[in-house]
């Protein structure tokens, strides 16, 4: 017995010789993954070679019911061991499953695929997994936005330093700043749901798109194509097929589904970017579990190790959205081979990408740790520097020359940085102006001046506001997952 039995540890299998890719072994769900599985692929395929058959035996060929009955019985009943040998045999994917099909359901062996060119179910089937795989999306994207939201209302009045340019600014709230986060994500939750919308099918439209094997198989009526496309389109849960193809449907719709992928990522990376650099500051963490190891070297590191891993996700994704697009921008007439390697890769990892991002936003949204103490620290350290011009104004009002008042309050600026800069000193300024007859004002009048709620704006209001106005519809017009998948890592 190992050492690691002996301690209690399930013994890991050796590591396998060959390669096994990371999204679907660390960091994707089992349900993405499961929908761009070879086997998912090919039950679809047989469910359009079912959807096929019974439309034109509806629409009067002479497709026997035996041949239905048999196509559907055995629509799971799939060897891929069988398959690879007649692929290996054939050197062509889909003749050899129609072979295997046949094998089967020998009844439906003459029909299968009967006008069809292997574009029919290759390419309905992609337009089926990327429809399933938007859905699943939405619903990771809508827990994400529950949990930010829950967040942004907890926090909404805490006050907090804004930054820009990573460099002190304007106080803001916690809560507001996560509201900048959710209406990123609302923006990719319209945009999803604008693809959503306009998914379309792409029928049977033959070798070329004209049709014409259909027009023989019906004596050249075009109402009865028309009306196959139609029912297929119909069985397989489509409104809308495309106006008209080539081979395959538009490779552009590719492109605006990953362009739709990476806007996700981008938001998700940009949260995460921003919560790493709160952690550095120790005002916001990602969720850290109690036996978690922040470093090998260094045991007391609280590395943010999930919004690494988001924006390292995040910068496969968005390089992914190019492949889509050099690939429309490059085929050929009715359609070149040119995609198929590339659309196999590039497609499937967007979706588990995406997948995986959110799967860890959520995780960090809903257990974002906040000090609210580091937080008024910091705010003290600077806030005297944000309310120079709030101390100005009431100098004023009590009768002094605003110029000269100006001035002085940029020399006593200037010389309080310069202690906090130069000699790592407490800023000062506030005792500086207390000092100085010309402001008239005492120490606890200043400490007023300086309370941070004074200096946050409307933030409080405005989280309320965009809470109710534009996250609260959203929530309950669709049910929130209440369960989301562990992280596998």
């Amino acid at each position: 017995m190992t050492e690691a039995e002996q301690a209690g540890a399930e013994p890991r299998e050796a590591p396998p010789e060959q390669y096994r890719n990371p999204l679907t072994e660390r960091y994707a769900s089992r349900e993405m993954s499961r929908i761009f599985s070879e086997r998912t692929k090919f039950v679809t395929w047989r469910r359009l070679w079912i959807a096929l058959a019974e439309s034109e035996r509806e629409l009067g060929l002479a497709i026997p019911e035996a041949a239905l009955a048999q196509m559907r019985a055995h629509l799971e009943d799939i060897d891929l061991a069988r398959a690879a040998f007649w692929e290996k045999r054939l050197r062509h994917d889909v003749m050899a499953h129609v072979q295997h099909y046949g094998e089967v359901a020998p009844a439906a062996h003459g029909v299968i695929h009967l006008g069809a060119t292997s574009a029919y179910v290759t390419d309905n089937t992609e337009v089926l997994q990327q429809r399933e795989a938007l859905q699943l999306l939405r619903s990771r994207l809508l827990a994400c936005i529950a949990a930010l939201a829950e967040f942004a209302g907890r926090w909404r009045a805490l006050p907090c330093l804004g930054f820009t340019h990573f460099q002190p600014a304007q106080p803001t709230t916690v809560g507001k700043r996560a509201t900048l986060w959710l209406q990123d994500l609302l923006l990719d939750l319209e945009e999803l749901d604008h693809r959503l919308s306009t998914v379309r099918f792409r029928g049977v439209r033959g070798t070329t798109g004209t049709e014409a094997s259909f027009l023989e198989l019906f004596d050249g009526d075009g109402d009865r194509v028309d009306a196959l496309n139609q029912r297929i389109a119909q069985k397989l849960g489509f409104e809308r097929l495309y106006g008209v193809t080539g081979q395959t449907y538009p490779r552009k719709a590719d492109y605006a589904y990953l362009a739709t992928l990476a806007g996700i990522a981008a938001s998700a990376s940009k949260i995460a970017h921003d919560v790493r650099l709160l952690q550095h500051l120790k005002e916001v963490e990602e969720p850290f579990e109690r036996e978690q190891v922040g470093s090998s070297a260094m045991a007391y590191k609280r590395n943010p190790m999930r919004t690494e891993r988001i924006t390292s996700l995040a910068r496969h994704v968005l390089v992914l959205s190019l492949d889509p697009a050099f690939t429309a921008a490059t085929q050929w007439l009715e359609r070149t081979l040119d995609d198929s390697a590339n659309r196999r890769i590039a497609i499937p990892e967007a979706y588990l990408g995406v997948d995986a991002i959110l799967l860890l936003l959520h995780n960090v949204c809903a257990g974002l740790v906040v000090r609210p103490a580091v937080i008024a620290r910091h705010l003290e350290d600077e806030l005297p520097f944000m309310a120079t011009e709030a101390i100005l104004m009431d100098a004023v009002k009590r009768g002094g020359d605003r110029q000269a008042l100006h001035e002085r309050i940029r020399r006593h600026s200037v010389d309080a940085a310069e202690q906090v800069k130069e000699h790592g000193a407490r800023n000062d300024l506030v005792e500086r102006i207390a000092g100085d007859a010309a402001f008239g004002l005492t120490r606890v009048e200043l400490q007023a001046l300086l309370a941070p709620a004074r200096h946050t704006g409307r933030a409080a209001v405005q989280v309320d506001r965009f809470l109710a106005d534009h996250v609260a519809p959203v929530l309950a017009a669709a049910p929130i997952p209440t369960e989301v998948p562990e992280l596998k890592a």
